[in-house]
Parts: structure tokens; sequence; C-alpha cells
């Protein structure tokens, strides 16, 4: 093997980092590892589970993340939980958001405390829900349409791959109207920004303390508020889109490979 191409293989094999069997083998301790969700994290040979990219990382086209590797795990006492392994920074995250109402706060606390004893060199980081993200409004467009524990253990692929199937439709429909918002207040806002310069030139020549001059700034401020609040809106709408339409991909992709395992 030449110089370059063993330098070629270095840079193809160098992002895969830590075994992710010692990662499966102590959850196996705890409960049923379902699925898994890789990110440049060994696993040969492969587990005969789902086992699917991490949309979320894989999108974002660059290697500034670290190579990770998530599980969805079911306790002994019927519990979902989704634990993510960083070998590279000795963390496990548990991802609340995913699995909201899959389990219990009393569940919750004996898995981390599982995870801890098997994982003593680990910091264990449970990742709360985010209202600023909308994690709650995701997690019930996606309950309403199909449950994880369907997805990950329903005995009917077919009711299930219709759900999700419903669940992407409605995913498309929700970006589709988000846009629309969007492109409302750009609209709007060229003519208002154009009636502001306007404004603004109209009352250089006149008194600065009049009391319609005031008014007028105070009424464009509150406009302009207005249009930012509106805006941003349109973004977090569109972000909240983007989740429930990944999260319906991520149960698709599971249900197709439980389907080509013969679960």
């Amino acid at each position: 093997m030449t110089v370059p191409q063993a330098e070629a293989d270095n840079e193809v094999a160098a992002p895969e980092l830590g075994d992710g069997h010692l990662f499966l083998n102590a959850l196996g301790e705890i409960g049923d590892v379902l699925a898994l969700k890789q990110y440049r994290v060994n696993l040969d040979p492969a587990p005969s589970i789902p086992i699917l990219p991490c949309l979320d990382h894989e999108a974002l086209l660059h290697e500034g993340i670290a190579p990770h590797l998530a599980a969805y795990v079911r306790d002994r006492a019927g519990h979902l939980h989704e634990a993510v392994w960083i070998p590279k920074e000795l963390r496990i995250d548990i991802d609340v958001a995913s699995t909201m109402n899959e389990n219990t706060p009393d569940a919750q606390a004996k898995f981390v405390a599982a995870l801890s004893v098997r994982f003593p060199d680990h910091q264990i980081h449970v990742t709360p829900v985010s209202w600023l993200k909308g994690d709650r409004r995701v997690a019930h467009a996606c309950r309403a349409q199909v449950t994880l524990r369907d997805v990950l253990t329903g005995p009917d692929l077919d009711r299930t791959r219709r759900a999700v199937e419903r669940l992407q439709v409605i995913s498309s429909l929700m970006e589709k109207e988000s846009r629309v918002a969007s492109w409302s207040v750009r609209t709007i806002m060229t003519p208002f920004l154009a009636l502001v310069g306007l404004l603004i030139i109209w009352s250089l020549g006149t008194n600065a303390g009049a009391w319609w001059v005031i008014v007028t700034r105070y009424a464009l401020t509150l406009v302009g508020i207005f249009f930012l609040y509106a805006g941003l809106k349109a973004v977090h709408l569109t972000e909240m889109a983007n989740r429930v339409w990944k999260r319906s991909a991520e149960y698709g992709l599971i249900l197709s490979e439980r389907h080509r395992l013969g679960d």
C-alpha cells in the first residue's frame, strides 16, 4: 500500500471512534436495546437490530460533531429511554424529548443510576425539555399520529407505517404554513421599511420634538416589534416542522429496518 493510499484510508477511518459493542453490552444489562442511531462510531459486526444514521447531525454536513451512538432502550419495567453515548468526551446524554410520555420520572432516575454504575468514568447528563425549541409541541404532534412504542415494538407494521406516512404529510403541511407566514412578513416588511425611511427624511425638516413626530416614532417602533415577533415565530414554526419531519423520517427508517430483519 502506498503512503498516499494509507493516508486516504486513515482519513476515512479516523471518524470511526469507540467500540459501540461496549456500550450495547452495558445497556443489555439494563434492558433491551431496540434501535440504534449511529454517527461515526464503530459497530462491526453490526447487531441484528434496526440501525439508522443520526439524521440530526448527518444533515449538518460538517465534522465538528463528536462521534456518538444513540440507543432506544426498553428497561425491565417496559419504560422507553434514549441514551446517547459520546466516547470521545466520556459522556452519556439522556434525551428526554424523544421518549416523552414513554417513561416516568422514577423510571428515568433508575435508568440514570444504572448507567452511572456501569459507566463510572462517564458524565451522565439529562437533556431537559426545551420550551424554546418547542419539544412538547413536536412530541404532541408526533404522538397524535403514532407513538414511539408502536414504531419500536408494535406488531402491526403496516398500520404503523400508514400512521408514519400521515405524520410525514402533516409535517410537510406544517413547513408550508410556516413558509407562508415567513413570506408574508417579508412582503410587508419591504414597504414598511420604505415608509419608515420616508418618514425619517420628512421629519428631518420639521421640529423633532413635535407631538406627531413622537407619536409616529412610537407607532413605527411598535409595528416594527410586531413584525420582528412574527418573523421569529415563522422561523420557530419552520424549525419545529423540520423536527417533526425528521422524526417521521426516523420512524420510517426504523420500520424499514424491522421489516428487513423480519420483525
